[in-house]
């Protein structure tokens, strides 16, 4: 891989996650444009993320069976037709399906950086998967920071315009530059979802990475869907630009998948991922001690985000070091857990602040941690390519 198409495959990566991410620091804006509560809205958030667990599971494995390029390139299609209808959405109800085929459709990442780990060679895989990851991680975050900030300026609906903008400019670059890989699964569509079933069944290195990821990114959802709520309200009575903003903090996050990358041939996966888990679980507790000051919340988020981008990436070194020729399967399977794991965060999140507010949120956030912790300590049988 030239490092041309490595660079474009991360900016393509960051450019295109940001579409599932630019509703969060802009639900305070949306519940007062179409009149509704915090929690109706914040099914926004939740709808994107059931969007795009739904989208992994049916359209990324497509990528093992038919050439990635041409693939890859109709989904950009269904990206521009799905961002349109966002912003042109006249109610609610409609708002709610809009945002579902946004996350539905912003699939692309997730195809490409399994492509990333096939033309990467074998001695720069795991830095090649850190440096997309970094784009990735940069993506969410940046994008809730321009989301917060042209939200203030020009009203919600603006940055889904420019990402519209930007859909069709990757889609160009990428019709040009994207190599044709060819496919790996040669069967029917059914055999091929059929497959993922049994490589859950075989590879204990997938389910366990599955959970721990679905898990861990429950509690950072919970955290990021209730952040701009929480800002509204006393002492900060904050708008959703300050909300944004919280996420060049967590960069330092998307700095470390780098790190993470480059050290995980050195030190075992196993111990990476226990040090992760015991950050995630600081910045919880950091978060109910300091979740009242601006100092606090700064430290929380560079915590929870280095913490949970630590595992994130060491989870996928683990599985992409398997080779069984279905990179994209694997994939989908942890991918499908981990944002399903979101949207589970997210639910709990709205129910957590109706009932408890800032408190119930870090309450659940922790258990959620926590329980990633008791999966991945207490499981003692550890298969021989756990290393």
């Amino acid at each position: 891989m030239t490092k041309p198409l490595l660079w474009l495959i991360t900016l393509t990566t960051g450019i295109v996650v940001g579409n599932n991410y630019y509703n969060q620091p802009l639900l305070g804006l949306m519940a007062k444009d179409f009149h509704v509560s915090e929690a109706a809205i914040s099914m926004i958030a939740m709808l994107t993320q059931i969007g795009f667990a739904t989208g992994l599971l049916f359209i990324v494995p497509l990528g093992d069976m038919i050439k990635r390029k041409k693939l890859i390139l109709t989904i950009f299609l269904l990206i521009v037709v799905s961002l349109l209808a966002m912003v042109l959405a006249p109610t609610l109800e409609l708002l709610y399906m809009a945002s579902f085929m946004v996350g539905f459709s912003s699939v692309v990442p997730q195809m490409l950086v399994p492509l990333t780990a096939e033309l990467a060679a074998p001695e720069k895989r795991n830095s090649s998967i850190g440096m997309v990851m970094s784009g990735l991680l940069l993506g969410i975050l940046l994008s809730r920071v321009a989301a917060g900030f042209i939200g203030d300026i020009w009203g919600w609906q603006a940055i889904y315009y420019i990402a519209i903008a930007l859909m069709v400019l990757f889609m160009l670059l990428l019709a040009f530059a994207l190599p044709d890989v060819k496919p790996t699964f040669q069967g029917t569509y059914l055999q091929l979802m059929h497959s993922l079933v049994h490589l859950t069944k075989t590879q204990p290195v997938l389910w366990l990475s599955t959970l721990r990821g679905a898990l861990g990114f429950a509690g950072f959802s919970a955290f990021w869907i209730t952040l701009v709520f929480h800002l509204q309200e006393a002492p900060f009575y904050a708008g959703s630009a300050v909300a944004g903003s919280f996420g060049l903090i967590g960069a330092v996050g998307a700095l470390a998948a780098s790190v993470v990358g480059r050290i995980a041939t050195r030190v075992s996966t196993y111990t990476i991922i226990l040090g992760s888990i015991f950050i995630l679980l600081l910045s919880w507790i950091v978060f109910y001690i300091g979740g009242n000051s601006y100092i606090g919340l700064i430290t929380g988020v560079i915590l929870i985000d280095l913490g949970l981008q630590s595992m994130h990436i060491s989870n996928q070194s683990a599985f992409f070091a398997l080779n069984l020729g279905a990179t994209n399967r694997l994939n989908t399977v942890y991918m499908f857990s981990y944002f399903a794991g979101g949207s589970l965060g997210s639910y709990l999140a709205s129910l957590a602040w109706k009932y408890f507010q800032w408190n119930g949120v870090v309450l659940a956030g922790f258990c959620c941690t926590l329980l990633v912790l008791i999966v991945h300590v207490g499981y003692d049988r550890r298969p021989k390519n756990f290393s």
